[in-house]
């Protein structure tokens, strides 16, 4: 489900902050639906909506450099640089938390570069300006992802009482919010054009933004963090796939072997994120 948002944004025919702000309506009223069916996925709906903005504020960031980037390197490559945050997250952790680089991350952040280079570097001097900011922004989404997720976890933790569907539909308003404001404040029109923009937004909204996040964090928690770390990897293959059959994508063989090592290095960041998830000591309620 998820692998397919990048692709619904770029069949919408509206701007990139006009799509991400209709993600999070039609997310919101998704939403609604599923807090009025559930009541028990309400606790915790009135808490903490202070922090749910920060949260908020930094998806927002996420998804206007990520719908910019799928503008110009197109679904596939702008999710997989997005899928980078891998490496941002474990910085993070041997920054904050003293925690030790293992062969893992190293390898791993290794074939990632390596593949970086063969998909961009090797002919960064000729690609055309509107490539490279297209790569810029998609690395400058894997910050904003990170940052993203980084406040969400962590506020979750202090907040442990509210549940995580309530905390994902504080998020998606929030989001929707800031991103309102971007879209008027960019002069952008409001107008959804035709029917077919109206279906994908609807989708985008739903599938991506509800559904598909559900399922992720309900079953993560009964797989093994290896198996986790493989699954994920569907999400930039599959948009890889999708934009080669609808937008028709193509890569040489260099290109090719660029994105195989960089998938293999975000696998290997996953399992070592997930190793030190595993290792780190649970704060306490004060912390």
């Amino acid at each position: 489900m998820i692998s397919f948002a990048s692709v619904f944004a770029r069949l919408a025919e509206v701007a990139p902050t006009t799509s991400a702000f209709y993600r999070m309506v039609f997310g919101t009223l998704t939403f609604a639906i599923l807090l009025l069916a559930r009541p028990e996925m309400r606790t915790g709906l009135r808490a903490n909506w202070a922090g749910s903005l920060l949260i908020g504020a930094l998806f927002a960031a996420d998804l206007w450099f990520w719908h910019r980037s799928i503008i110009y390197i197109g679904p596939g490559l702008a999710t997989l640089l997005a899928n980078f945050q891998v490496f941002i997250l474990t910085a993070v952790g041997v920054i904050w938390f003293r925690e030790r680089l293992g062969w893992r991350f190293s390898s791993g952040l290794g074939l990632a570069m390596l593949g970086l280079w063969l998909l961009f570097g090797r002919e960064w001097a000729i690609l055309s300006p509107e490539f490279r900011l297209g790569v810029i922004l998609g690395l400058l989404t894997a910050l904003a992802y990170a940052l993203y997720l980084l406040s969400l976890r962590g506020l979750q933790i202090r907040h442990g009482h509210i549940r995580p569907e309530a905390r994902l539909a504080q998020v998606t308003i929030c989001c929707g919010l800031i991103l309102g404001i971007l879209n008027f404040a960019e002069g952008n029109s409001f107008a959804i054009p035709d029917l077919n923009t109206l279906l994908v937004l609807i989708a985008l909204g739903v599938f991506c933004q509800v559904l598909g996040w559900l399922f992720i964090t309900r079953g993560m928690p009964f797989l093994p963090a290896g198996l986790v770390g493989l699954l994920l990897l569907l999400q930039p293959s599959a948009s890889i796939s999708w934009d080669m059959i609808v937008f028709g994508l193509r890569l040489g063989l260099f290109e090719l072997i660029g994105v195989t090592l960089a998938l293999a290095g975000i696998y290997l960041g996953f399992r070592s994120a997930a190793r030190q998830r595993v290792a780190r000591p649970k704060p306490s309620p004060s912390a």
